[in-house]
């Protein structure tokens, strides 16, 4: 079996929970006799030394079977790819490789449009689609929130949408929803990793008995280094994802601020991730000013240390400098692969309550919830996560072990052979110690 791996970037060039799976699940399927995986990944123009004239689809870093589709030409409303030649190289690829299996993690900067054209291409191969986001639904980047106000929004309308693109008229947003459906129409099946993402598809009109739950995972980092040394205090919080607007650690800045304000100065943030170009003006300047100022002061006074850009390699070093993990995010999070990261440290999560944070963090028992979007609230949390005695102790026993690369690879594999993808079920739902 041919399976060929449609990735939202290289994990290598932009770190992402989407693209860390894809390449999770790439590495997995080359350990499965009779499985021959091919990964197409794409880059965007910002990345110029990978372009070169008359390129299109690329080798990457002379790795066998690992490829780059060099986006141009994308139209980011549609979703569409546009570039004539950048579609020709795609259906040569197509017919060169002739892959058993398509299976996508995503359609942004290849375009929603390549699964018509895959279809036609390969009118027997398997189709599949992952849901990491909700980007057919919603077009503010699919994230469900409301650009009036940033609040979340829980259903796509065509009057909803209008109100946050006033300059594009209802009847856009009608067009744009069958736009998405019609392509998504292809497909055989199509996975979550999480159960209140299916609910929300559902909503929106995809086949029930087409969508399948299997659990994102991972290898093991921890390298046997899960334990951390008695310590008086567990006050060492750490942040580990992408500066971008919705993964939220301007509301942990926010809320570092309100505790030194009111005295409360005795614990330490250290924050791991990059990609704050993605983020908006607002917040990427109130991210950029906080630092500075946080810069500026004596080094006893500093709580925030930002460490930058990191690979999963780096992850015992740095997760070991921290006792609990914060996962901020002010949006549907779908999953949160650091949380699966942090519990195989046996770092409890401090997260919001919603999303997949809300379904896989049992509050109380391996970690905290905060109200979503509440500095006020993520604040009293992380004051009692850093005096509470007892409370960091009580919580990492609680944690189970994520599940493994080796569940995922399993459910997914069973969903390529026309199954429900259900042998994953059972070790992602089992919260035995």
């Amino acid at each position: 079996m041919k399976v060929l791996l449609v990735s939202l970037f290289h994990p290598e060039l932009v770190r992402g929970g989407a693209q860390q799976i894809c390449y999770e699940l790439f590495e997995g399927l080359k350990a499965e006799p009779g499985v021959e995986p091919v990964l197409l990944a794409a880059v965007e123009p910002r990345f110029a030394a990978l372009y070169k004239a008359g390129a299109r689809i690329t080798g990457f870093d002379g790795r066998p079977d690992e490829y780059l589709f060099l986006s141009r030409g994308y139209d980011y409303w549609w979703h569409r790819c546009t570039d004539p030649l950048l579609l020709e190289a795609y259906v040569e690829f197509l017919e060169t490789v002739r892959p058993d299996v398509v299976h996508f993690h995503h359609f942004l900067l290849f375009g929603v449009n390549l699964f018509s054209l895959t279809r036609r291409i390969l009118p027997r191969a398997r189709l599949v689609f992952t849901f990491h986001e909700f980007l057919s639904i919603c077009a503010a980047d699919g994230q469900m929130l409301r650009r009036t106000d940033g609040a979340l929004c829980t259903r796509a309308s065509n009057v909803r949408c209008h109100q946050c693109f006033p300059d594009q008229g209802p009847e856009q947003f009608f067009m744009r929803e069958m736009w998405m459906k019609r392509h998504l129409s292809v497909m055989d099946a199509f996975t979550t990793p999480s159960r209140f993402m299916q609910e929300h598809y559902a909503g929106w009109g995809i086949e029930r008995a087409r969508m399948h739950h299997v659990t994102n995972g991972q290898r093991d980092y921890s390298g046997g280094r899960a334990r951390l040394t008695p310590r008086e205090r567990r006050n060492r919080f750490g942040f580990f994802g992408q500066l971008v607007d919705n993964k939220g650690v301007w509301l942990l800045l926010r809320a570092v601020a309100l505790l030194r304000a009111e005295g409360f100065s005795e614990f330490t943030v250290e924050i791991n991730g990059d990609n704050l170009v993605y983020a908006s003006e607002a917040r990427r300047r109130e991210i950029e000013e906080f630092l500075a100022a946080e810069e500026a002061l004596p080094l006893e006074q500093r709580i925030v240390a930002m460490n930058g850009s990191y690979q999963v390699d780096q992850l015992p070093q740095r997760m070991g400098r921290v006792d609990w993990c914060v996962v901020p995010s002010t949006w549907w999070e779908i999953f949160g692969l650091v949380i699966s990261e942090a519990w195989m440290f046996r770092r409890p999560v401090i997260a919001s309550d919603i999303g997949g944070p809300g379904e896989r963090i049992r509050h109380e028992e391996d970690g905290l919830h905060f109200a979503v979007g509440d500095a006020r609230s993520l604040a009293d949390a992380l004051r009692r996560a850093a005096t509470e005695e007892g409370l960091w102790e009580r919580l990492s026993a609680g944690i189970v072990a994520p599940a493994g690369r080796e569940v995922m690879v399993g459910g997914f594999l069973d969903v390529y052979r026309g199954g429900s993808g259900a042998a994953a079920a059972p070790a992602a739902a089992t919260r035995s110690r």
